[in-house]
């Protein structure tokens, strides 16, 4: 199986010198870089370690399979000492963008025992993805999130482990963060009251030279270490970045009007009105614009050579990305990590769970469809397709989620007809997913207590005397009185919202099966069922 992962075909790195491969351990693998390098590494000839939380987030990639998994998180020692067995590389690329006002201590602690374990069991080499930090700027004036990854990149060099830290700035390629805000914000807006830092210079790079230079770096020499900053051919502003942008686009010329007045906190505001990425993990890239970011060296070309064509220039990385999101193939996104602050527990199977109460909406409809076709929809909701009831409601719990700092509606869809575990799916996580049977998403938005929706497609019975029937669950676990009462003023509005999305997936799967050549007889939208699409 080939790679699928970095948007082109660029070539690959080798085995070691002595022609063994290599044991990597990848860090992050469920996040928008792991996930990428990991069948780089494997294309590569490598044996692949992961390290993650979740690994269920995992199993639906088309590399699974191939990959040795270890269940933790980087600041348990335990779980990284088991992970570090036999590792002859370790890819640090993990940090705590957006989680809160301690962030910077997490991201301290997780890299020194990042640090200590990979020093205890012998591995040969880490290799950090940190960010570019600017020029004759004191630290301490740098944005949190820029000072916390210079900060991490130290611990990681005096390890004892020989070490390569590579600084990028925006990494443009499809899914990325940066490349959304910057897609969003010119798409989105024909005349823009921007930041100062539009001005800022910045030299980007695409994604897939980041993940050349990442596996490339497996096979350094023992002797090379230390800090290289990496970046593409172009030095350019963001506002350089934005026109440029709409013109691989095919967009007309933007109106750009510069604003003094915009700090970063209003700023990432304002970006997270205008594109997915919420305020959280707005401010600190906005944050980390305000100085210039440009590369001092390319020394890394000394030892991890380019290819012809490479790096790649803007223009070429725009256009790839944005062929990328128009063709599906979209690997993994910014929101394929977790949000930060979202829940992440399990549905609970107890009523009892934790000692308190779940509320509980359940629908089930009778459906003269394929089972396959009903599945369909199911698999296909959120995104452009929305959510086939009352799209003013949905659009308002959106908003409102994105005025209280949460990740709201527009988070869309990182493939518009396949979903697996661990995608993000507008306000929602695909939690589980058993294809032509269940699919269970649990709630990231902002909420006082924990919410899980089920859909499933039933059967019974064979032949002409089968019976299809769509069920519809959804479950909230109240947090304190706050909860209880969010439940209890939303359920006025439960049949409007739930029974007129149960009946519309069913109506939309109707239709989709009479289209169907070959529909058996009963087997119809009929005409008492209406016509109402999935926005009615």
């Amino acid at each position: 199986m080939g790679s699928t992962n970095s948007d082109d075909d660029a070539p690959r790195t080798g085995q070691h010198a002595n022609g063994r491969s290599l044991v990597c351990l990848v860090t992050g693998a469920s996040g928008y870089i792991g996930g990428r390098l990991v069948p780089e590494l494997l294309a590569a000839g490598h044996e692949v370690r992961c390290l993650v939380r979740t690994p269920e987030k995992l199993r639906d990639q088309e590399w699974a399979d191939r990959v040795d998994i270890v269940q933790g998180d980087v600041t348990d020692s335990g779980a990284v000492a088991r992970a570090m067995r036999g590792v002859n590389v370790a890819y640090y690329l993990v940090h705590s963008l957006g989680t809160g006002r301690d962030f910077e201590d997490t991201d301290r602690r997780a890299a020194r025992v990042f640090g200590e374990q990979a020093q205890r069991a012998g591995t040969g080499r880490l290799v950090y993805l940190g960010g570019l930090t600017p020029q004759e700027v004191p630290e301490r004036e740098l944005s949190p999130h820029l000072r916390s990854r210079a900060e991490v990149g130290r611990i990681l060099l005096a390890s004892g482990v020989p070490t390569v830290v590579l600084r990028a700035a925006v990494i443009i390629g499809s899914g990325s963060a940066s490349f959304e805000m910057l897609r969003y914000l010119t798409e989105r807006l024909p005349v823009m009251v921007t930041p100062r830092w539009v001005h800022t210079r910045i030299q980007p790079i695409a994604v897939r030279d980041v993940l050349r230079l990442l596996a490339g770096c497996a096979t350094l020499p023992r002797e090379v270490g230390g800090t290289f900053d990496i970046g593409g051919p172009e030095v350019l502003t963001y506002l350089d970045m934005m026109r440029r942008y709409a013109a691989v686009a095919g967009l007309p010329r933007r109106l750009i009007l510069p604003v003094p007045v915009l700090t970063p906190g209003l700023s990432s505001h304002w970006v997270g009105l205008v594109t997915p990425v919420p305020a959280a993990i707005a401010r600190p890239l906005t944050e980390s614009l305000r100085h210039e970011v440009v590369c001092r060296t390319g020394d890394i070309e000394r030892y991890v050579p380019s290819p012809p064509g490479h790096p790649l220039g803007f223009d070429r990385a725009v256009a790839l990305a944005l062929q990328r999101i128009r063709d599906a193939q979209v690997t993994t996104r910014w929101s394929s990590a977790a949000t930060p602050g979202a829940p992440s527990d399990p549905l609970p199977t107890d009523p009892d769970w934790a000692g308190g109460s779940l509320y509980t909406d359940v629908r089930t409809r009778e459906a003269e469809v394929d089972p396959s076709a009903l599945w369909d929809v199911i698999e296909g909701i959120g995104g452009e397709n929305g959510w086939y009831s009352f799209p003013l409601a949905w659009g308002v719990r959106g908003w409102l989620d994105r005025l209280s700092g949460g990740v709201g509606l527009r988070r869309g869809r990182r493939d518009a007809r396949r979903l697996r575990v661990g995608d993000s799916l507008d306000f929602w996580r695909v939690e589980e997913i058993v294809r032509g049977r269940l699919l269970r998403l649990r709630a990231e938005m902002r909420l006082p207590g924990l919410a899980w929706l089920e859909m499933r497609v039933e059967t019974a019975g064979d032949g002409a005397a089968r019976r299809v029937r769509y069920r519809q669950r959804a479950v909230f676990h109240p947090r304190g009185l706050a909860g209880h009462l969010y439940w209890w003023s939303i359920s006025p509005f439960h049949a409007i919202v739930f029974g007129g999305m149960a009946r519309n997936i069913v109506r939309a799967a109707e239709r989709s099966t009479a289209g169907r050549p070959g529909t058996p007889a009963g087997h119809g939208a009929s005409g008492k069922n209406g016509t109402s699409g999935p926005h009615t």
